[in-house]
């Protein structure tokens, strides 16, 4: 059955019911693409069925470009109609209102293809008579246009009574990048606009005109196409000397007019606007008719490309895919497009937009090709599509590594960085060096992170082959999960082996066809065979009762550079204060992954050589149950004149918390004759002693360093982002399920969302071994003494407990949204071409004749110069 022919039998009988729900989709076929229309379009509409037949001829071509490269995820078209083809076929599922709300003209990749850059300002019309339900409509009119704003496009919103009200008010006279960040900052904003007094459109326009003209001049920006979007409840008069004095006879601004309301008495003057400016005019009543009506400007945006007839290609920057699923959560992909359009000469200064065909490619894919074992540090975000590189080496702050990546040098750079582990309440410095360059045939560059110390350098040696499988096969020895000793995916007959079966069977010869790194083997067989007399060792202390009589001790491990790792229990498994996660694939953080070392060999290696790090880890799983891991000792090698740092192995021991503190007690009563004594862990010393860790700060015993997290998730209240576009479904029935649904999950309903956080860290100042202090507060005196505990990362506080006092911490600004950084424009532009119909602008076919008289001179005048 054809892709045309499943269509036609899902209008007739299969899926009659669904079509009710204005939506449908096909059989889960790989052979075949399937069809979506978004819920809020009628998808009997004969342009869409038209498009529908005439888009058949893509299967042949999906199917062909599958059998060339096997490796491709998604083909697929998105028409400027609004339906999708997909190819090979999934089926669409409703969120929980019925709705499938996917419209492929909003998606990055559609809108980088479709229209060049674009530099937009919006006017909202926020006058008394804008008060009510036009209001409503205005927002989600404004909402619907930002959906429509891609990575290179610059925006910002005014709103205008008898004033102008910048929405964002520190963002005043300049615009934005609209990346997804920005266009939710100024969502939150929409919903505090509130209508009142009357409205000057002329000084309005006048703003946006000085706006984008002075944003132009200074070479920010898109330095392409620009536009005013207006939404307004109506206009008395054309405004003609304004646009005389900024915008004609060049017509390098579009002008988009909505107007709001079913009234049309002011629409002849919003007409001429848009007709007069090369833009389109649109009227929408109701909330269902405004997605569709937002659409329209794009065609018109998208004419010069098509009338050039250029098929720029464009890559997106990378975004989550949910349907592309591995270990760690969705995958980030990248997508690439090109416009399709219409080459009959009959409608070619129409410019007629078709679509945008496109196809994606996992980043996984390209990771593939990196050598896990020789990564630096890979960072990604749950719930983000995509983050400025300097968002996350923020220490750049002079942007040189990020300049140079964006325009694709080849080069190294160094510098010191700090990162946060342990779920933000661990700091690591660190001095990275970095290696880009760019990546042929796409805009792209690549770059690798390497620490120094313990992230460079390798301890090698030489064992035979025999003792090196010996070992490496023993029960208390793994391997890092993620890392590729031998490439067992790329054959079919080699996907069901084991990292380690494969390297025995490659070592001896036995599979000659596969793909291994050699010089990794050999690295984790000399490990395998170095670390062995470990496991003798541990068993003589299992069995040995009375060095751990009340099984103060749990588990002993081990972790070398090569991402091998030996343990050794010494209770039970059920009986481990947090067995659930320590040291198993859960235990993100704990285990060699793709990603990262474990935060206990990190850590080690960042310790001071000869020196036990403790860590306070609490248990996730058993409530009120801790645990400290003791880790190990960094090494030094000299080779040949030059001395290295290199870390071959971290080693450490985990017990529970209780019998550490038994220990501890006991050992502070003997020098404190029995004095009471409180052991707090796992809490910020500054939660439990403010004014203390004030004072220590003013005394230089630490430093508070400041840190940002571009990429955090915040918590927020949930309420339906879909709220409007649910109602596009006019039915009875799904506007009560909707309001019913809203009114029912409001009260509990929330969900975490990207969001900037600032927060401070404290990093220890580690040549004062010991100090005092005295704190006055509220007229009581408090005293103090700090000692650092030998060969640990710890120190002993021991405080006066006569007084109390609190402290108070600082909050974020919004200088952030008005920073500009460079960034890498697309090759091309088409802001506006000779041949262009600027007559097709919306209704501009019912113009009055007064208005017609008065146009029709100046367009003549304009395109004869």
């Amino acid at each position: 059955m054809t892709a045309v022919s499943c269509f036609e039998s899902c209008f007739s009988s299969q899926m009659f019911n669904l079509m009710n729900k204005n939506f449908f989709f096909f059989f889960d076929l790989s052979f075949l693409s399937v069809v979506q229309v978004p819920t809020n379009m009628y998808n009997k509409d004969p342009d869409i069925v038209n498009g529908v037949y005439w888009s058949e001829a893509l299967n042949k071509v999906f199917v062909e470009n599958f059998e060339r490269d096997p490796t491709l995820i998604w083909q697929y078209f998105g028409s400027a109609k609004g339906f999708f083809r997909q190819y090979p076929g999934v089926k669409w599922h409703p969120d929980e209102h019925g709705v499938i709300g996917f419209d492929c003209r909003n998606r990055k990749w559609y809108i980088q293809a479709a229209t060049s850059p674009k530099d937009v300002v919006i006017l909202v019309d926020v006058s008394g008579s804008m008060k009510g339900l036009r209001l409503t409509i205005a927002r989600q009119t404004v909402s619907s246009i930002l959906d429509t704003l891609g990575d290179d496009d610059f925006f910002n919103i005014i709103a205008y009574n008898q004033e102008i009200h910048y929405v964002e008010p520190c963002l005043n006279g300049t615009l934005v990048r609209a990346d997804r960040t920005n266009k939710d900052h100024f969502r939150e904003h929409l919903d505090k606009l509130f209508a009142k007094g009357i409205g000057l459109l002329g000084e309005a326009l006048t703003e946006a005109f000085s706006i984008l003209n002075d944003f132009n001049q200074t070479g920010r920006g898109s330095v392409c196409s620009q536009a005013i979007m207006l939404v307004t409840d109506g206009a008395t008069e054309m405004y003609d000397d304004v646009f005389e004095k900024y915008n004609w006879p060049e017509r390098k601004v579009r002008i988009f007019p909505y107007l709001i309301g079913r009234e049309s008495a002011f629409a002849d003057n919003l007409k001429w606007m848009a007709c007069a400016n090369k833009g389109y005019f649109s009227q929408i009543s109701t909330l269902a008719d405004v997605q569709e009506n937002v659409m329209r400007y794009l065609h018109v945006m998208s004419r010069p490309k098509v009338i050039d007839h250029e098929h720029d290609t464009v890559w997106t920057e990378a975004y989550v895919d949910s349907a592309l699923n591995d270990k760690s959560g969705p995958s980030l992909t990248t997508t690439v497009a090109m416009p399709v359009f219409s080459t009959k000469n009959e409608t070619k200064n129409q410019g007629i937009l078709l679509g945008v065909v496109g196809t994606d490619i996992p980043l996984q894919e390209l990771m593939k090709l990196i050598p896990k074992h020789m990564e630096g540090q890979k960072r990604r975000k749950p719930n983000y599509s995509s983050v400025d590189l300097s968002e996350v080496e923020w220490e750049d702050k002079d942007y040189i590594l990020r300049n140079a990546m964006v325009n694709r040098r080849t080069g190294t750079f160094s510098m010191e960085v700090k990162r946060t582990v342990d779920r933000g309440r661990r700091v690591l410095k660190m001095h990275n060096d970095y290696y880009y360059t760019d990546i042929n045939g796409t805009p792209f560059s690549v770059g690798v992170a390497l620490s120094r110390g313990h992230g460079k350098y390798f301890f090698r040696g030489n064992v035979s082959m025999e003792a090196g499988l010996r070992d490496l096969e023993q029960p208390d020895v793994a391997l890092a999960d993620e890392w590729t000793y031998c490439n067992t995916e790329e054959k079919h007959e080699h996907r069901h082996l084991s990292q380690i079966q494969a390297i025995k069977l490659y070592m001896m010869g036995r599979r000659p066809h596969l793909k291994c790194d050699r010089e990794l083997i050999q690295e984790v067989l000399f490990d395998a065979v170095v670390t062995a007399p470990l496991k003798s060792y541990w068993n003589s202390l299992a069995l040995n009762k009375s060095e751990n009589s009340d099984k103060g001790v749990e588990i002993v491990f081990l972790g070398t550079r090569t991402g091998l790792s030996r343990t050794k229990l010494f209770v039970p498994t059920d009986q481990l204060s947090n067995h659930r996660d320590f040291l198993t694939a859960e235990d993100k953080e704990g285990v060699f992954n793709a990603d990262h070392f474990p935060l206990w060999y990190k850590r080690a290696a960042e310790q001071v050589p000869g020196t036990f790090l403790l860590d306070d880890r609490k248990s996730p799983i058993v409530a009120g149950k801790n645990a400290f891991s003791y880790t190990s000792v960094e090494m030094h090698h000299m080779f040949k004149t030059h001395s290295y740092m290199t870390l071959p192995s971290a080693v450490g021991l985990q017990m529970k918390l209780e019998y550490f503190q038994r220990k501890f007690w006991t050992a502070c009563r003997q020098v404190t004759n029995n004095s009471n004594i409180t052991i707090k862990t796992g809490l910020f010393f500054g939660e439990v002693e403010g004014a203390v860790m004030n004072k220590l700060l003013q005394m230089g015993c630490f430093k508070r360093i400041t840190l940002y997290d571009y990429q955090a998730l915040c918590r927020e209240y949930a309420g339906s982002s879909d709220s409007a576009r649910t109602l596009s479904d006019v039915s009875p029935f799904s506007v009560v399920k909707w309001l019913l649904t809203e009114l029912v999950m409001s009260r509990s309903k929330t969900m975490m969302v990207p969001c900037d956080t600032e927060y401070p860290a404290f990093v220890s100042e580690r040549t004062i071994k010991e100090t005092t202090g005295n704190i006055e507060c509220d007229g009581c005196l408090r005293s103090f003494v700090i000692q650092q505990i030998p060969s640990t990362n710890l120190f002993m506080v021991v405080v006066d407990n006569k007084c109390d006092c609190s402290s108070i911490p600082p909050s974020l600004k919004c200088d952030r949204l008005k920073l500009q950084k460079d960034r890498k424009k697309p090759e091309s532009c088409h802001p506006f071409h000779p041949e262009e119909n600027a007559m097709e602008c919306g209704s501009a076919s019912r113009l009055s004749s007064r208005l017609a008289a008065i146009l029709l001179p100046l367009l003549a005048a304009t395109i004869s110069r």
